[in-house]
Formats: C-alpha cells, structure tokens, sequence
C-alpha cells in the first residue's frame, strides 16, 4: 500500500454503527479520497484496513439493506 494512502488511513474519520455498542466488536468505516471507502475490524486494530471503491460498498450496503447477508 502506498505511503499516501496509509497516512490516510491513519488519520481518517472512522465510524461505527450507533447499535454496536462499547464492546469493541464491529467494523468501522470511513470515507477516503479518490472515490474509496475504508473498513477495519475493531478487534484486530494490528490489521491493515480493506479499501474498496465507493460503488463496492454501495452495493454491498443495498445488499445488507435488503437482507441479503441474513442467517
């Protein structure tokens, strides 16, 4: 991963859902530059984080959305 793109991640505006809770166990997300969106796990902080681009986690959002990923 290139250093710019690093520094990003390391400074951007992470978020997680309001229903997750204190206890550390969901993903964050956070809008990059170039059209990306950044994902990190909250309990493997040591792992890089996942970049897609905006349309991949527009779809995989519509997809959660209307229930595609229920047990």
């Amino acid at each position: 991963m290139d250093l710019e793109l690093n520094e990003e991640l390391r400074t951007a505006g992470w978020r997680k859902s309001s229903f997750s809770g204190d206890n550390g166990n969901c993903l964050e997300v956070a809008p990059l530059s170039a059209g990306r969106v950044g994902i990190r796990d909250t309990e493997r902080p040591d792992m890089q984080p996942y970049v897609v681009s905006a349309s991949v986690w527009a779809a995989f959002m519509d997809g959660a959305k209307r229930g595609e990923f229920d047990f």
